[in-house]
C-alpha cells in the first residue's frame, strides 16, 4: 500500500513500511512538516510525544487543522513532570520518557487496533536519547520500524541534529527509508 506525502520536495508517495527521519535545527520549525505529514491519506495516527504534552500536541493538531478524529497520544512527559493527566480514548500515558518498552508496546497495540492507512509520528527521538541514553533511542528506533514494516504503516521521527555528535547522527541516518533533511531557513533537502 502507497501513502501520500505532500511535504515539499519529497515523492509523492511512500510505500508502507517506510521509516523517515526529520532532521532539523534544534531551533528548527518541524510542526508544519509533520501535520502536512499526518494530515492526507490517512485513517489512524499516532503521535508519540516525548518533547511536549498531549495538551501541546492537540493545541498543534487544532492550530494547523489535523482531524483530530483520526488522532491518538501518547504522552510520555506528563506523569515524569506530574502534570494533571486524564486518560482517554485517544489520549495515553507512560510512566516515564525513557520507559521504551512501554512506548513500543503501545505502537504495536495501536497498529494492531486500526485499519487501513496508519501513520506514526515519534517527536522526539532527540529527547528519547536525552532521558533514555543513546543506544536505547537506536534499540527503540529499530523496534519501531520493524512494527512500520509488519504493519504496513509509515512513520515520521524528528531528530535535531545539534545535541548529536556526527556518528550517531549518520548511525540514526543509516536506519531509514527516507530523510528529511530541514535546514535553519526552512528549506528541505529529502532523500529517498
Amino acid at each position: 500500500m502507497d501513502y501520500s506525502l505532500e511535504i515539499d520536495g519529497t515523492p509523492e508517495t511512500i510505500p508502507g513500511g517506510t521509516g523517515v527521519l526529520l532532521l532539523h535545527p534544534s531551533t528548527g520549525e518541524t510542526d508544519r512538516i509533520d501535520t502536512d505529514f499526518l494530515k492526507i491519506d490517512t485513517d489512524s495516527f499516532l503521535v508519540v510525544s516525548t518533547r511536549t504534552t498531549a495538551r501541546e500536541v492537540r493545541q498543534k493538531l487544532e492550530y494547523y487543522d489535523v482531524d483530530e478524529e483520526c488522532a491518538e497520544i501518547l504522552d510520555t512527559l506528563s506523569i515524569e513532570r506530574g502534570y494533571s493527566r486524564r486518560s482517554s480514548d485517544t489520549v495515553h500515558y507512560v510512566a516515564a520518557p525513557d520507559d521504551i518498552d512501554g512506548i513500543v508496546e503501545h505502537i504495536d497495540g495501536f497498529l494492531d487496533a486500526h485499519d487501513g492507512k496508519l501513520r506514526i509520528s515519534f517527536d522526539s527521538v532527540t529527547e528519547l536519547a536525552y532521558y533514555a541514553g543513546d543506544e536505547q533511542a537506536i534499540e527503540a528506533v529499530e523496534r519501531i520500524l520493524a512494527l512500520l514494516e509488519n504493519h504496513d504503516a509509515v512513520g515520521l521521527f524528528h531528530l535535531a541534529e545539534e545535541p548529536h555528535d556526527d556518528a550517531l547522527v549518520e548511525e540514526f541516518r543509516g536506519l531509514f527509508d527516507g530523510i528529511i533533511d530541514l535546514d535553519e531557513d526552512g528549506s528541505i533537502d529529502a532523500e529517498f
